[in-house]
């Protein structure tokens, strides 16, 4: 399996160091990277230190203010310079029912532009999704009816929501093709890939049943980055799939 690795996982190193940290990424065995932040480096500088290391971008982890008509077109040329397809929205504030009108108004408008250009469009879910907002509204589910957009299904925010992940994946897997692979225990503590309670391993099969990309993210920082980074992906090669 060729794993890729959100960058979030290493936070404490990418700020002060991206190029040294994309170099152990590679290093570990992951093979593809999902962006949190480029900063203050150019797409083509992005795309050198991808190539340089036999990376590719699966994804990147892109606010829906950059897919307003006034700048989806910049987006777009900087997702071909650092070679991704996939713009993936890491959360918005969706808390009324009038923010996810605006919302939805954006990403309905901006989607087929994405895909004339060959881009795919994603939302990636927190656990609180999956709950009422302020106006009772299911925000996934709301998501789910009024767009046609794709779904980065974090799975371990899924089953922190109370959901079964798989059951999840089954259900939308006509619009899911990343998830993240995720640990960790109810209330919000993450952990390196099996050392929490998440179904990690059922995840993962079922992943890989479904042919989806799978984006390993670890939060904890425990003692650093590249040490729960480097948990995740030996966890990983235990599991010989």
């Amino acid at each position: 399996m060729d794993y890729g690795l959100q960058l979030f996982s290493v936070r404490d190193f990418t700020a002060n160091d991206l190029e040294g940290t994309l170099a152990k990424v590679a290093e570990m065995g992951y093979k593809t990277v999902e962006f949190a932040g480029y900063f203050g480096h150019s797409g083509a500088d992005i795309r050198r230190m991808l190539d340089e290391n036999g990376l590719k971008a699966i994804g990147t982890h892109s606010g829906a203010d950059g897919l307003r008509p006034e700048n989806i077109q910049e987006s777009i040329a900087f997702h071909r310079e650092i070679g991704c397809e996939n713009y993936v929205i890491p959360g918005h504030d969706l808390s009324t029912a009038a923010k996810i009108d605006e919302f939805v108004e954006i990403v309905n408008r901006a989607q087929p532009v994405l895909e004339a250009a060959g881009m795919k469009l994603h939302y990636h879910n927190h656990s609180h999704e999956f709950f009422p907002n302020n106006d009772g509204l299911i925000i996934h589910t709301e998501l789910e009816k009024r767009t046609d957009m794709m779904f980065e299904i974090d799975t371990y925010w899924a089953f922190n929501a109370g959901l079964d992940p798989v059951e999840t994946l089954e259900r939308l897997k006509n619009r899911i093709s990343l998830i993240h692979l995720k640990d960790g225990f109810k209330g919000g503590i993450g952990k390196s890939l099996g050392q929490g309670e998440a179904p990690v391993k059922a995840v993962l099969a079922k992943a890989v049943e479904l042919g989806l990309g799978i984006i390993v993210e670890s939060e904890g920082l425990d003692p650093d980055g590249i040490s729960e980074s480097r948990r995740c992906i030996e966890f990983l090669k235990e599991q010989n799939i």
